[in-house]
């Protein structure tokens, strides 16, 4: 069994399965109305900032920039979605994937021509050039006809669902851990110990930092387009800079560097602000002291660089059984 847990397919199957069945236990709780159409619809927000949060994760904790224009690649995202599914005259569940798909793309090649620029800077340099950018894209939708303006886009389908929001988490969650464990996410993650030494290297580092750049904000593009299917509406207001600080905010509660520790503190940043709504005047304060107590007692985030792996948990699991059978090889006779 051991053998078989190390095994890359058996984890694939079995990250599979386990996928699946939570996505029956969460069905099953709103079909049974264990959780109430409220809450059951809280669940399509909490999807929207794994995604931005998993996304912005792998350009500021595992690339180690810092880029503060995440919001501006989620309205270039929702913005082509929503106008190509308002031009399109086809079944929801064709309809939908296509125009997600499209406005990840036309994300991730803004990402591209911001990047190249842009990442050739480093630190708090970076970060000024991604929220200009960001400021740049809002006011830009801000004085198009053909999005809206400072009316709004509306007429746009409502077609997000929890089934969807779930199935575009989930390829976000594969795709990035699987680049990050990849010889290109190896790459990746020695830029951000040491450029320089990476770049000695070998390590074709402008090459690196776009191709991470350019998937984060396809994915954030991705969020945009549920976002933008789940309201019905898009306001260019909504993609300023807090709502970048926001989803960094977000990164760095969970810790920059853990995919797990992003969807943990997505969730519960998600479900925070609406818990506290009993207590509306001190919500934000209660709030903002619950940001300010974690960042003291646990700096590196709640997770640090710490990630989750069914595999490695079952394998440590049966390797504790064994070993309390007396079966655990080298560590028992050395114990004995």
């Amino acid at each position: 069994m051991a053998g078989l847990l190390k095994k890359t397919p058996f984890r694939y199957a079995l990250n599979a399965v386990t996928a699946g069945g939570l996505y029956v236990i969460i069905m099953a709780l709103i079909n049974d109305n264990v959780l109430n159409r409220y809450q059951a619809l809280m669940l399509i927000p909490i999807g929207f900032n794994i995604i931005l949060a998993v996304s912005l994760n792998l350009s500021a904790g595992f690339l180690g920039q810092l880029p503060l224009g995440h919001a501006g690649f989620m309205s270039i995202g929702g913005y082509s979605a929503a106008l190509l599914s308002m031009s399109l005259s086809m079944p929801a569940n064709v309809e939908l994937p296509l125009a997600i798909v499209f406005g990840g793309l036309v994300a991730a090649a803004f990402g591209i021509l911001i990047g190249l620029p842009a990442l050739r800077l480093r630190g708090d340099y970076l970060a000024i050039l991604t929220l200009g950018f960001g400021e740049i894209i809002r006011v830009v939708i801000l004085n198009l006809e053909f999005t809206g303006g400072a009316n709004c886009l509306r007429g746009i389908g409502k077609q997000t669902t929890v089934t969807w929001v779930y199935i575009f988490v989930l390829i976000t969650l594969f795709v990035i851990t699987t680049l990050i464990k990849s010889r290109h996410g190896r790459a990746v993650l020695a830029i951000r110990e040491d450029e320089i030494a990476a770049e000695a290297s070998g390590i074709p580092t402008t090459y690196y930092k776009v191709m991470a750049f350019s998937v984060s904000a396809g994915f954030a593009g991705v969020a945009g387009g549920l976002y933008a299917h789940y309201l019905s509406i898009l306001d260019p207001s909504t993609f300023g800079f807090m709502r970048s600080a926001e989803i960094l905010v977000i990164v760095v509660l969970g810790g920059l560097g853990s995919i797990f520790g992003s969807v943990i503190s997505a969730t519960v940043l998600t479900i925070l602000p609406e818990l506290l709504r009993d207590f509306n005047d001190y919500r934000m304060v209660i709030y903002s002291l619950m940001l300010v107590m974690v960042m003291i007692f646990k700096p590196s985030g709640l997770c640090g660089r710490y990630e989750f792996s069914l595999g490695d948990t079952l394998d440590g699991f049966f390797t504790s059984i064994r070993r309390q059978l007396g079966k655990g090889g080298p560590t028992d006779a050395a114990d004995s």
